[in-house]
């Protein structure tokens, strides 16, 4: 951000004194001159035409004026200076793993379905965001690196935008629950942050994948890092309109109860939610729970730009000189 300042204001004082001494001086000047020419009767001079010279008489004074304001600015060194902020302090490094298993295309968060209904509250949670470096995980019956622990919150918006449902991509479906944390426990595992976090979303089960999801969890709880999962969605058996005017029945398979254990021997919560409203208040609850120890200061570089200001000075008085001798030479 630029800034500008005066490296000694108290000088600018000058500027009404000098305009008061200028108007003083001129009126001396003026009186001092009067009766230098004398004429029978003015009335003479009643029909004489205003030439160029006689309407701009005061020309020269009125450049030497700006003359001398422009050296009382100059004298206060006016200065330019870029300010930039100086980050100190540690930030927080997270990985979000986001379940994108066909059971998120559920309409239960309507208008969106469940997928949807996340990436809005996932995007809001980024933007609320500063100093901390986010990195993006899917599961489905794989789990997939997005992008690695980044400040480049744009492009994490991107990616979020462009989620789609294992099914739509030509992915197989499923949840692999301990694939993901693997996967984002991967991604920190060189971060040198204090404090590294994985949010884990998902509407099911750990049903399929390598890893078990408690081993998972246990590996990165092992290397230091906070574990949040959230498990979204109506709980047990439900029904839900159809576009077509038909109700379905649906059977949640949500393990709360391994969501729950992953949180605890990662250190963190385990929530619940069954609308938006919920779970914007979870994301919430986490950006309390987890914000950076940053410390700013700020530091401006100066530079001084009253190098204009003294050729415009010159040139004014150069050009004052020229035209008093010149065009406005007067009679002594």
């Amino acid at each position: 951000m630029s800034e500008f300042r005066f490296a000694h204001p108290y000088v600018l004082i000058l500027l009404p004194l000098s305009i008061i001494f200028l108007y003083r001086w001129w009126q001396n000047r003026w009186r001092s001159r009067a009766g230098v020419l004398q004429y029978s009767d003015i009335r003479l001079l009643s029909n004489a035409s205003s030439s160029f010279r006689l309407r701009f008489r005061q020309l020269p004074n009125i450049i030497r004026l700006a003359a001398w304001v422009l050296l009382v600015i100059a004298l206060a060194r006016p200065q330019s200076g870029q300010t930039q902020n100086i980050i100190r302090g540690q930030g927080i490094d997270m990985v979000i793993a986001v379940d994108i298993s066909g059971s998120m295309a559920i309409p239960d968060f309507a208008p969106r379905n469940r997928l949807d209904a996340s990436k809005v509250v996932i995007k809001n949670f980024i933007s609320d965001r500063e100093y901390d470096r986010i990195g993006m995980v899917v599961f489905a019956n794989d789990s997939y690196q997005l992008a690695p622990p980044t400040l480049n919150y744009d492009i994490l918006q991107n990616i979020i935008d462009d989620l789609k449902l294992a099914p739509e991509v030509g992915l197989q479906d499923g949840s692999a629950v301990g694939l993901g944390i693997a996967s984002a426990a991967n991604m920190l595992r060189s971060s040198k942050s204090l404090s590294q976090v994985i949010i884990v979303l998902t509407d099911g089960e750990s049903n399929v994948g390598s890893i078990d999801a408690i081993t998972a969890a246990e590996a990165a709880s092992g290397l230091g890092m906070r574990l949040y999962t959230i498990g979204i969605g109506q709980r047990g058996v439900f029904s839900l309109e159809q576009p077509d005017g038909s109700v379905e029945t649906i059977n949640s398979n949500l393990d709360e109860g391994t969501l729950q254990e992953i949180a605890s021997i990662g250190n963190g919560e385990y929530f619940y939610a069954a609308d938006m409203t919920s779970l914007q208040a979870i994301y919430d609850r986490i950006d309390r729970l987890e914000r950076s120890p940053i410390e700013r200061s700020q530091f401006t570089r100066w530079q001084d730009i009253s190098d204009g200001w003294i050729i415009g000075i010159l040139i004014l008085l150069i050009l004052e000189r020229i035209l008093r001798h010149t065009i406005f030479q007067t009679i002594p």
